[in-house]
């Protein structure tokens, strides 16, 4: 079901909790959200549409990959940049990885492991932080 972009900074700032093997259909809501902003959206956290659970998507090219509790195990090469984000106005600078691995659970909840570049993996760390509660 595509959802509402939330952009209370309150609520954004909250940290989120780990997601259960039945927040399955978070994934499919962002799955849903992020296919009707594709025009100006490449990423979102899963309190981006009002949920406060550990879920991201990303958008690694021709496929949209759903991580349920995400976590990076490695990263390489810092570099400053700039970012903007559906849910707030403007950009801001932060430092992100030009490569990162990161692991997680997919949607049969197996677990993955990943390797992310340059944009792919900047988009993953943005999602990341907002799970963090951090604006980005």
């Amino acid at each position: 079901m595509i959802r509402d972009i939330v952009k209370n900074p309150e609520f954004l700032k909250q940290k989120s909790i780990p997601a259960i093997k039945s927040d399955v259909s978070i994934g499919q809501d962002l799955q849903d959200t992020l296919q009707a902003n594709k025009e100006r959206c490449v990423g979102m956290a899963a309190n981006m549409i009002g949920y406060s659970k550990r879920i991201i998507i990303v958008n690694i090219g021709l496929l949209n990959i759903v991580m349920y509790n995400p976590i990076i195990v490695d990263c390489k090469q810092p570099y400053q940049t700039s970012e903007g984000c559906l849910s707030l106005v403007g950009t801001r600078p932060t430092i992100r990885f030009k490569e990162i691995k990161v692991q997680f659970l997919n949607q049969q909840w197996e677990k993955q492991e990943l390797t992310l570049t340059d944009f792919a993996a900047e988009i993953c760390q943005h999602e990341m932080d907002h799970l963090e509660g951090k604006l980005i």
